[in-house]
């Protein structure tokens, strides 16, 4: 029982909901309740949303062959932009921490094939983002 609390409470979901919930509600303020965690969600959220256009221009770079992303679930390309955010100004992260990360949050969110998907598209960009790692 401890195990899915603690699974649940992963920084990485609260990123994606808060995401989702900010796309669905775009009036509404997004609330950072208090957590361990709190500082990193909310630079997470936030540079997503206000970079969005930057990451949807770096996917388009390295990715117009392998995603269409007007026709990506919503839920995917949440997760993909909040994954994509970190890799590109979360430096102190390593990769492999990101998208390992993102893929276990994904699992409340996607279907397998979707999670595997997200995963080559991950690791494609990352080794463009992160070429030093």
């Amino acid at each position: 029982m401890d195990l899915k609390k603690s699974k649940n409470s992963s920084p990485r979901i609260k990123v994606i909901q808060k995401i989702y919930n900010s796309l669905m509600n775009p009036e509404a303020l997004i609330d950072y309740p208090k957590s361990q965690y709190k500082k990193f969600i909310k630079d997470v959220v936030t540079g997503t949303l206000e970079r969005s256009d930057l990451i949807e221009d770096r996917i388009k770079s390295y990715l117009s062959n392998d995603i269409d992303l007007t026709k990506t679930d919503k839920l995917l390309k949440i997760i993909l932009f909040a994954a994509i955010f970190e890799l590109m100004f979360k430096h102190n992260i390593p990769k492999k921490v990101i998208i390992n990360e993102y893929l276990l949050a994904s699992e409340h969110f996607l279907e397998k094939i979707q999670i595997g998907y997200l995963n080559a598209i991950l690791d494609k960009i990352s080794k463009e983002l992160r070429k030093d790692d």
